[in-house]
């Protein structure tokens, strides 16, 4: 039996195309807590505790339930939770006007040599719709939606990562393109985007973020790093780093060729 062709590749967003978390959704909660009067803050140790939960609402809703001035009946806690993040949001697309957030090295123009290539993309992420259009905008410009045949984000599901619902419609979507799920590459930077990849039956790399430098690299097809430093990963197939690549050939980054490689690896 042949090796599948990769044919399409799945973004993840916070956290894989930029430290979104720690540089834009972290400052813009604290400042949407205080713009509303409630005294409490999150550091940066509390919000990685919370990135455990996947949605920024879920998040506060989660956390509301530790604040001892917090409403104590659960709609009144869901009404804040959802006036709150919507706030949040406000402000984080603000921010990234005046203060954009730089994509992750490597990512640009893996994004960009995948296009050129015919490979079909997609963002699958469970933030928020005018979240991913704001990072985006900064970096590809208005037209932005063009360089994605799927674009799903937190509206469009029912159930947030790890649940795969966001994957289990990507791969619905491009099954009717003639795409298969072994024709798909997942990127993630999480462990529950890792999880909910995984149970779509997808492939997926994981590359680190700063939130999840000691995530466990099982069950990816590879895992490392930023994507510069080819030296940081290692394929999912060994334990060896960057095991087939021949230094004396090869860039010293992860190009699309390299994605290539680790998909056709994983059916090997």
């Amino acid at each position: 039996m042949s090796t599948p062709a990769l044919r399409a590749i799945l973004w993840d967003v916070d956290g894989t195309l930029a430290e979104t978390e720690r540089d834009g959704h972290l400052p813009a909660f604290n400042l949407a807590f205080e713009s509303a009067g409630w005294p409490w803050r999150w550091d940066t140790a509390r919000y990685g505790e919370l990135l455990d939960i996947t949605g920024g609402r879920e998040r506060i809703l989660h956390d509301l339930m530790t604040q001892p001035m917090a409403p104590s009946a659960r709609a009144d806690r869901e009404a804040l939770a959802l006036r709150l993040h919507q706030q949040k949001n406000s402000i984080y697309a603000q921010r990234m006007k005046s203060h954009p957030i730089p994509l992750r090295p490597g990512i640009l123009e893996l994004l960009t040599e995948s296009r050129d290539r015919q490979i079909i993309q997609g963002i699958t992420t469970t933030t928020s719709r005018n979240n991913v259009e704001a990072l985006l905008i900064a970096h590809l410009g208005t037209q932005w939606p063009t360089w994605f045949e799927i674009i799903l984000c937190g509206e469009d599901v029912t159930a947030k990562k790890p649940d795969p619902e966001v994957y289990e419609q990507a791969a619905a979507h491009l099954l009717k393109l003639g795409i298969t799920r072994d024709q798909i590459l997942a990127i993630e930077d999480s462990p529950n985007g890792v999880k909910a990849a995984c149970s779509a039956r997808l492939p997926v790399i994981l590359t680190r973020s700063t939130y999840f430098l000691n995530a466990s690299g099982a069950g990816t097809c590879a895992h490392g790093g930023s994507f510069r430093e080819r030296s940081s990963w290692t394929s999912g197939r060994t334990t060896e780093k960057t095991t087939g690549f021949k230094p004396s050939t090869q860039p010293d980054h992860i190009d699309l060729d390299a994605l290539i490689q680790w998909h056709a690896a994983h059916w090997a």
